[in-house]
């Protein structure tokens, strides 16, 4: 019918019989071609189907386990391996020991963060306290843990809990490199009256070391946090500590942040009561 169809409007344009029969072998043979094209990809496009489930799949948590494995094995221990050799009594080589410490430490996060999908953000962090631990004793610095593990609030997991877990570690690092702080401190509380199910929570990690000025930032760690808490849905923010030291602020969702500082200045000034 198309061809009949194009037959007749060549003609009314004046085009001679030849014409018109080579006019409608070419669109014959255009129309057969896009057809083979269109066979040939349909098994493809039949067999694809986007992921309905948010959750990772079983072949993705198999490969990252093979990776950190693989991590752990040879790149970790080539570097314990050259912690062995070097002098710890030689003044000059003590910044390159810390310097290795730091890279064992992030390679055993990174290790870390690739194995437990399934994991909830309170139990990704403590996690992270193992591994950190050690760290934090041989330097001094003193760990304030106040991480609420409450059932009824709808914890990240998976790659959220990743996601939320990577900026604790990233605050932390540069808390270690930069701070030169004696205390640390890492809070993760929901929001909301205690009777009934919180749908926020709020973290915070803070120091009382050097401090960064608040609102601007400086390097590509800050600028990493807050995509990584953007990217779901959180608020991430530098929040200003009158007493010196820096503040990292994350916030779910992104309009509960307010609230999330007046609870945990209240939970903080409670603590020092107690203190005292």
């Amino acid at each position: 019918m198309q061809l009949l169809l194009c037959g007749l409007l060549l003609a009314a344009a004046g085009w001679s019989a030849q014409a018109i029969r080579y006019a409608q072998w070419l669109l014959l043979g255009l129309s057969m071609v896009l057809a083979s094209l269109i066979l040939l990809r349909l098994p493809g496009d039949l067999l694809w189907r986007p992921r309905r489930s948010k959750r990772t799949s079983r072949e993705v948590v198999l490969e990252r386990q093979r990776i950190a494995r693989d991590l752990h094995d040879h790149v970790g221990s080539r570097i314990v391996g050259v912690m062995a050799r070097l002098d710890r009594d030689d003044a000059a080589l003590q910044p390159l020991a810390q310097a290795l410490e730091q890279c064992l430490l992030e390679l055993r996060l990174v290790v870390d963060s690739m194995d437990g999908d399934d994991d909830v953000l309170p139990g990704r962090l403590a996690r992270l306290r193992h591994r950190l631990q050690p760290a934090l004793d041989q330097r001094g610095i003193a760990l304030r843990w106040n991480v609420g593990g409450a059932r009824d609030v709808n914890w990240p997991s998976g790659e959220a809990a990743r996601e939320f877990s990577a900026i604790v570690q990233e605050a932390i690092s540069n808390i270690l490199q930069h701070a030169d702080a004696t205390e640390l401190s890492l809070t993760l509380q929901p929001l909301g009256p205690p009777d009934i199910p919180p749908e926020a929570w709020c973290l915070q990690v803070r120091d009382n070391g050097r401090g960064l000025q608040a609102g601007v930032d400086t390097g590509q760690g800050l600028a990493n946090m807050r995509r990584r808490a953007e990217r779901q849905g959180a608020h991430w923010e530098l929040v200003p500590v009158t007493s010196g030291g820096t503040c990292v602020q994350v916030t779910m969702p992104a309009s509960a942040r307010q609230s999330c500082r007046a609870q945990i200045e209240a939970l903080a000034q409670s603590a020092g009561q107690k203190g005292a």
